[in-house]
């Protein structure tokens, strides 16, 4: 299949049981019927609360100037549209 920006062969690749064509050139991503149902269900899932936890992790410092950061992090949509 071509991608429909730039015409090159788009990839297919699955990532958690889905399947994602991409375009390696434009990094355009396109999903067949049902797939985007799947993401949204995935990612609700995910966005559940944590358990609540008995102590509060310390923040990450930031090693140039010492100030407090928050740690990024990494949900379901980033593991899956990952194509580095």
């Amino acid at each position: 299949m071509k991608c429909p920006i730039d015409g090159n062969e788009l990839v297919i690749t699955d990532r958690a049981g889905v399947e994602i064509d991409y375009c390696p050139k434009c990094r355009g991503v396109w999903l067949d019927r049902g797939e985007l149902d799947k993401i949204i269900d995935r990612s609700a899932e995910q966005m559940a609360p944590p358990p609540q936890q008995a102590r509060r992790a310390e923040p990450a410092r930031h090693e140039d100037d010492g100030r407090y950061r928050k740690k990024k992090r990494r949900g379901f949509l980033d593991e899956l549209f990952d194509f580095d």
